[in-house]
């Protein structure tokens, strides 16, 4: 079986290594190098996966969450959640391609909503979807891994509804997160890549005044804090 992504050819969805994955992360224009970006984390890095770049092709999206899907068996799976913004996107097609493998009745796609900023920032499942959760095998989906709070916030939220994790599916991990660190979670990342990254006040990127990325990640945000203080 062939997978075609951005004009890539793969023979088989199932054996698509690290290198494979960032060659169509890169063909997309997801991956940024040689920056200064501020992740959501507030940590700061030379590297970027702009994952917001894949969303727009969705055939390429598409063929991703398909290989994400492909690790599950869709016949133990009730629901497909996670965080807003990306994770939306990651759950409906995740849900689309294990339906097509299910035999009994539909999995549903639903997502948890941010509420709050930084350390206050939380996550709440409603909009009448928290009826749903209790006692169903729920698989939480997201695109980037830095630290996995986000993560684990969908994860605890699942938890408090009575809803079983039954794993963590994304499409990169740049931190080296661990299944302890989201809850003991189970985690599957189509890409595993060591990023760098630094505090603010140990950031070597800072001390050599390189300009932060505006467009991308939190640095438009760092510089507002910045100027205010």
């Amino acid at each position: 079986m062939l997978i075609v992504c951005q004009g890539l050819k793969f023979k088989s969805i199932k054996n698509m290594n690290d290198e494979a994955i960032m060659r169509v992360f890169a063909d997309a224009g997801a991956i940024i190098t040689n920056d200064h970006v501020v992740y959501t984390s507030g940590l700061h890095g030379h590297t970027y996966i702009n994952k917001d770049a894949l969303y727009v092709h969705t055939k390429t999206i598409s063929d991703l969450c398909k290989i994400m899907a492909e690790k599950y068996d869709a016949n133990e799976i009730d629901i497909v959640i996670g965080p807003v913004i990306g994770g939306v996107v990651l759950s409906q097609w995740v849900t689309h391609h294990l339906n097509a493998r299910r035999s009994n009745e539909e999995i549903l796609a639903l997502y948890a909503e941010k509420e709050g900023e930084g350390k206050e920032k939380s996550f709440v499942i409603k909009r009448g979807y928290d009826a749903y959760i209790p006692g169903k095998n729920v698989l939480v989906v997201e695109d980037l891994l830095t630290t996995g709070d986000s993560a684990l916030k969908v994860v605890n939220c699942v938890k408090g509804l009575g809803g079983k994790v039954i794993g963590l599916s994304v499409l990169g991990n740049r931190g080296g997160v661990k299944p302890e660190n989201v809850g003991n979670v189970p985690i599957h990342a189509l890409l595993n890549i060591k990023m760098d990254s630094w505090p603010e006040d140990q950031c070597p990127l800072c001390k050599e005044n390189k300009p932060v990325n505006i467009k991308l990640g939190k640095g438009k945000v760092f510089l507002e804090r910045a100027e205010r203080k």
